[in-house]
């Protein structure tokens, strides 16, 4: 075994091992604590937040530390709507741990980000929106993607702005590449727009009538111009 495939063992071993799915006891805290610093990438949230205001109310960011998440409170956000996936493992785990610790309402909407959404999902994020007391802060892990997709969707759906505005969301200021395989949000946003050229119609309208993710992932795959 090369070295690099030792480490490369090394480090799987040690990840499965911090990957606790509970955080009733102090040795799977430390454990999970670790499993975010290193693995998650935690370590880079603490001085990096890549927070915005997204509309009057409306913030986005990463994931945020307890610390940061004591902040946010402090400051009146009172919902966190969590973009990642749900099952337990130390990412949700703290969320949920330190929502409730804070008093803040925690809202899971999962969504996807190197691939389409299906949309289902789209919809449920759609109809969830306006339920959400604000002020709120939705995130990801870092902040780039899934916030991005659901700050657009927002935008376009609860505050009527245009596709040019929303696009303003999907950004490197972000850390969000459309030369990645997260491109397929704005392929999304692409299609939409190109929708609208021929005739208007509303986003939520035109996920629920005609967005297709399998078609959309497929055009995005294979360099399509969405038409």
């Amino acid at each position: 075994m090369t070295p690099i495939a030792k480490f490369q063992n090394w480090r799987r071993t040690l990840r499965d091992d911090l990957k606790v799915s509970s955080l009733t006891t102090v040795d799977e805290r430390r454990k999970a604590h670790r499993y975010m610093l290193w693995f998650d990438h935690e370590i880079v949230r603490i001085p990096w937040s890549n927070f915005a205001q997204v509309a009057p109310g409306v913030y986005r960011s990463n994931q945020p530390t307890r610390a940061r998440l004591e902040r946010y409170a402090a400051r009146g956000i009172k919902t966190i709507l969590f973009l990642r996936a749900t099952s337990p493992v130390p990412p949700y785990l703290f969320a949920r741990a330190n929502c409730e610790a804070l008093g803040l309402t925690l809202v899971e909407r999962s969504l996807s980000a190197r691939s389409a959404p299906r949309r289902e999902r789209i919809m449920d994020l759609i109809a969830t929106f306006p339920t959400l007391e604000k002020p709120f802060l939705m995130h990801c892990k870092s902040g780039a993607d899934r916030a991005s997709l659901a700050s657009v969707i927002w935008l376009l759906t609860q505050e009527g702005a245009s596709v040019a505005q929303a696009r303003k969301m999907l950004s490197p200021r972000f850390i969000h590449f459309k030369w990645t395989k997260t491109g397929i949000l704005d392929y999304i946003l692409d299609a939409y727009e190109a929708r609208t050229s021929r005739a208007p119609i509303g986003f939520a309208e035109w996920v629920a009538t005609e967005y297709d993710a399998d078609t959309l992932q497929a055009g995005f795959d294979n360099k399509v111009t969405p038409g």
